[in-house]
């Protein structure tokens, strides 16, 4: 399962919120929030939740962090 974040960052962009914003509310390292964004971690329930009631209270959770299911891997013989 993989969270897609492209809708977050749009709303991010409309809002002028930064990534740097969301570090602080969630009281974490840039960086940390970079591999999130960029997929290398994966988000936290809470944070998604923080993000949401703080910056995008109108959004809803499943708009802002889509969830996208990999495709299933066919065993080749």
């Amino acid at each position: 399962m993989k969270i897609n974040c492209k809708n977050l960052e749009a709303e991010m962009k409309r809002n002028n919120v930064s990534r740097k914003d969301i570090a602080d509310v969630l009281d974490l390292s840039y960086s940390t929030i970079h591999t999130r964004f960029n997929g290398t971690s994966q988000w936290l329930y809470e944070e998604c939740v923080s993000i949401q009631q703080e910056f995008f209270p109108d959004s809803e959770l499943h708009y802002l962090f889509l969830v996208e299911k990999e495709p299933k891997q066919t065993h080749v013989r």
